[in-house]
């Protein structure tokens, strides 16, 4: 069936018109957002075979370009508006405005962080740069993939901090396995960077290991990691 032989009142678009998006199904959100089908496969159709491809709406967030446009009817136009709708979606209620975040504590820089690693099965390493009252200036990706001292050089690290003025920097990580529990390479790593901070002068203040849930933060544990 095409969707122009679907009742009008029953079509994806007009059902968001009449009955707000929150009553749609994932497969007719989905449907607006793809836009169009092709020949002989409507645009539902398709929205149904690209859930097919995942385990739960949920794991939408971790498919890259390559793989959508694997799906036969997503070329790079459906593919890109996609995932630029995830990344929306995420921003407007994953993250906090960058203007009031202030970076106090662990729990304030895991509340904050947590957007950043929803859904990812890569170690990324971040490090937020924030000013002498702990504001927050600006988070920065500075690595994705496996982590080792080779990836992230301290460099680039502090490299950044004097672009923005910052006068600290929170570094922090996601462990995909979900062990929160730091790697002898990342104490090594991280003590490193707290004796090149202390002598810049740009101090690092904390280095938290997160998974979607829970963290380990190195300034809570100081005395353990020396």
């Amino acid at each position: 069936m095409k969707v122009k032989e679907i009742p009008s009142n029953e079509r994806p678009r007009e059902r968001l018109e009449n009955y707000g998006p929150s009553n749609l199904s994932t497969s007719d959100l989905l449907a607006i957002i793809l836009s169009s089908g092709l020949k002989g496969k409507n645009v539902t159709e398709l929205s149904f075979e690209l859930l097919s491809k995942v385990d739960s709406v949920k794991d939408l967030a971790n498919l890259e370009l390559k793989e959508l446009c694997k799906v036969k009817g997503i070329g790079k136009a459906k593919a890109t508006t996609l995932l630029a709708a995830i990344e929306l979606g995420k921003r407007i209620y994953l993250l906090p405005d960058a203007k009031k975040v202030k970076l106090i504590t662990a729990e304030d820089i895991f509340s904050y962080s947590k957007y950043l690693f929803y859904g990812k099965k890569q170690e990324c390493f971040y490090c937020l740069y924030v000013d002498k009252l702990r504001n927050l200036i600006t988070a920065k990706l500075l690595f994705m993939g496996t982590m080792d001292r080779s990836s992230v050089h301290p460099r680039e690290i502090f490299k950044e901090a004097y672009k923005v003025s910052a006068t600290g920097i929170i570094c922090i990580h996601n462990h995909p396995s979900g062990v929160l529990l730091p790697s002898p390479k990342d104490i090594e790593f991280t003590n490193d960077l707290i004796s090149l901070g202390n002598f810049h002068g740009i101090y690092i203040l904390d280095h938290l290991i997160v998974n979607e849930h829970k963290y380990y933060s190195f300034a809570e544990n100081r005395n353990k990691n020396n």
